[in-house]
């Protein structure tokens, strides 16, 4: 799985889930609709500069996701069509919907993340040889290897999906 983009530069440390998506908009259960109040309430919220609109990879600092545990905060990431966070840190259970929804969750050092947000190049990642790639340099990352493999198949639910036929086969056989 390959994912070449831009990157949304928001170099900032805690940015909590109600900065991702605000509580007022958890109206509902739906994946779908949230990406449009993505980063409301960050200051100068940075999807509101016009070259930021074809960006669809989030570089950020430490211990992104962090405040409530709630699932919205991906799927509005995910609805605005970003389809990785790269940061130092995250917070745990944010880290855990990323696998479960399919975004991929990529740690970096700060420095490596300030290169990255300085060359300005698009990059390129390689999910599955976890790997980064800008125009002049190239980064490795750790993936859970379960967890990548929910990633590869687009969340936990389609992986799960995915083990349907083999569990029936396993099933029958036992009958």
């Amino acid at each position: 799985m390959q994912i070449q983009g831009k990157t949304l530069a928001i170099l900032t440390s805690n940015i909590d889930t109600d900065q991702i998506i605000p509580a007022r908009h958890l109206t509902g259960i739906s994946k779908t609709g949230l990406g449009k109040f993505l980063f409301e309430d960050l200051p100068s919220n940075p999807l509101d500069a016009i070259e930021h609109e074809d960006c669809n990879i989030i570089l950020t600092l430490e211990n992104f996701g962090c405040g409530s545990s709630r699932e919205h905060a991906v799927w509005a990431i995910q609805d605005r069509g970003f389809q990785a966070v790269i940061a130092a840190s995250f917070a745990r259970i944010f880290e855990e919907n990323c696998y479960n929804n399919g975004v991929v969750p990529i740690k970096l050092t700060e420095t490596e993340i300030n290169e990255i947000a300085q060359s300005q190049s698009k990059i390129e990642i390689d999910v599955i040889g976890q790997t980064l790639t800008t125009a002049s340099k190239t980064y490795k990352f750790e993936l859970d290897e379960l967890k990548k493999e929910f990633i590869l198949k687009g969340g936990f639910m389609k992986f799960l999906d995915s083990k349907v036929p083999q569990i029936k086969e396993w099933a029958s056989a036992k009958a």
